[in-house]
């Protein structure tokens, strides 16, 4: 079992006066988040996080680490559930107390099993026993600074591998070497730019590192008094507690660029030359839950060696940018395509993937959402994805449309199953551009397309109707195609004004 978490994290889980409620594994989640142990101005456990935002308190918590996974409920201010989030992380926690919104309840699913000081791993059934460990182990202080922490830190030269500020500011360190000299000068280097710095330690009650690189951005976000957290001979952890909105910012140094982090091993060069190298193509795209993979099918993906990425089908092409950066969990992806309207499934790419592995053959990605807490995978590889049917060859589409009739295997608008509206009907594609819906007692005449578009194959339908409760006036759209076999036609189309989602089905009669 490792030991991941750090007093930063739980800082920050207290910090923030959410509710956090007790739900057994067994249990589904809690009807009604408010009612449960909320953190009360001038309760116990709010001393414990005024103890914990104090400079000027050396007794801050670092007594407890958080045994993962960790899932919550998430609720908002009607009580109604919104969503889960599961972390698996120190900064994966923390990116998502942070990113919470003011109005946003979350209660934790117990039992959760935490760490003590003296690796005693405890279950934790509810609030009030996690409360009574941190009050039971804070009150024996913190963690010193070691004696020989100026000896570890002029040793040898370091990494960031983990930068907080507001957001994940990670990335504007990446490839930055930092030295510190006994002189008190310091020194960062990426090889083709050099910024000059100094350091100090101050001689408060707890000590400090001081930074200083200057004025220029992103250094000068450097350029705090920090409070050391933790200090060995790999690992230097630091927090800044601001004194005016009470904002914590979170800085980290390791002696591997890496961070140890898992994701691909933290082997930069490595990563990069394999994406480089030749084409790739989408293999999966899973967003949160829902498999958008056929959106891809058409495109050939280059990575060019200058960060400018290409994706290219045979009726358009998509230009962007990609970085690989560095972070607390290892090797990100950073993928930013143009896009062309808020339903451009280009738009879904544009991420900071943590990259889960990769060989010369394959790239898995994975992005958890700090807002709504969907994770979405995004696996790239050498050869094209063959199960769209049709690789988004209109031709092929236009064929298995012609032949033969169809009928509405499903319709789902906004959620509300309307398949009923369509029984009976069998629906004929003809070469000429028209389409004919016919049932025992009714003919609805129409036209029908299929177009290409950024996000693939589309399919244009527009049916004549009587009046605007007509239900063929709701498949008159611009439908994405999102697969397709000679047997079934998946179609489905997101609204540009209320975001709202419908679903259309054909299968061959």
């Amino acid at each position: 079992m490792k030991n991941v978490t750090k007093k930063i994290v739980l800082m920050t889980f207290l910090a923030f006066a959410f509710v956090v409620s007790s739900c057994s594994e067994d249990d589904t989640a809690p009807s009604d988040p408010t009612n449960s142990e909320a953190i009360e101005q001038g309760s116990e456990l709010a001393s414990l996080i005024q103890r914990t935002s104090d400079d000027s308190d050396n007794e801050s918590i670092d007594c407890i680490d958080f045994v993962y996974p960790l899932n919550f409920f998430i609720y908002n201010s009607n009580n109604e559930q919104i969503g889960t989030q599961t972390v698996t992380s120190d900064s994966e926690l923390l990116s998502f107390l942070l990113s919470l919104e003011s109005g946003t309840y979350i209660a934790m699913d117990y039992p959760i099993s935490v760490v003590l000081k003296d690796g005693t791993v405890v279950d934790v059934a509810n609030n009030a026993e996690l409360l009574a460990l941190i009050t039971d182990c804070s009150s024996s202080g913190g963690d010193e600074v070691p004696s020989d922490f100026e000896t570890i830190l002029t040793s040898d030269s370091w990494f960031v591998t983990y930068f907080f500020d507001d957001e994940d500011e990670t990335s504007d360190f990446a490839g930055y070497e930092f030295t510190f000299a006994t002189d008190n000068t310091a020194q960062a280097t990426n090889g083709s730019n050099t910024v000059e710095g100094t350091w100090n330690l101050t001689s408060s009650s707890t000590q400090d590192l001081e930074l200083f690189f200057g004025n220029n951005d992103p250094f000068d976000e450097l350029d705090e008094d920090w409070d050391i957290i933790e200090a060995t001979s790999e690992i230097i952890k630091l927090k800044h507690i601001s004194g005016g909105d009470g904002s914590v910012d979170f800085l980290t140094f390791e002696r591997n660029p890496s961070g140890g982090g898992g994701g691909g091993n933290g082997d930069t060069g490595t990563f990069v030359d394999s994406l480089t190298t030749d084409n790739w193509y989408v293999n999966l795209l899973d967003d949160d839950g829902n498999d958008e993979t056929c959106d891809y099918v058409a495109y050939q993906f280059t990575f060019n060696s200058d960060e400018t990425v290409v994706a290219v089908s045979d009726n358009n092409t998509v230009n962007g940018t990609w970085a690989v950066t560095n972070s607390s969990s290892g090797l990100d992806l950073v993928l930013n395509f143009e896009i062309t309207g808020e339903d451009d499934p280009f738009d879904d790419l544009n991420d900071d993937w943590d990259v889960q592995e990769f060989d010369a053959n394959i790239i898995k990605l994975i992005d958890i959402s700090g807002g709504n807490g969907g994770t979405d995978y995004l696996n790239f590889g050498r050869n094209p994805y063959e199960d769209c049917n049709g690789g988004g060859n209109t031709d092929n589409l236009e064929t298995i449309l012609q032949d033969g009739q169809w009928s509405v295997g499903s319709y789902i608008d906004d959620g509300d199953d309307e398949t009923n509206d369509y029984n009976g009907y069998a629906f004929t594609f003809n070469a000429d551009g028209t389409a004919i819906a016919e049932s025992n007692s009714d003919t609805v005449n129409g036209t029908w397309a299929v177009t290409t578009s950024s996000s693939g194959l589309d399919l244009v339908l527009n049916f004549e109707i009587d009046n605007e409760d007509d239900p063929f006036d709701d498949l008159n759209d611009d439908w994405d195609v999102e697969q397709f076999t000679t047997v079934q036609v998946d179609l489905k189309d997101i609204s540009g004004g209320d975001g709202s989602t419908d679903l259309l089905t054909f299968v061959k009669l």
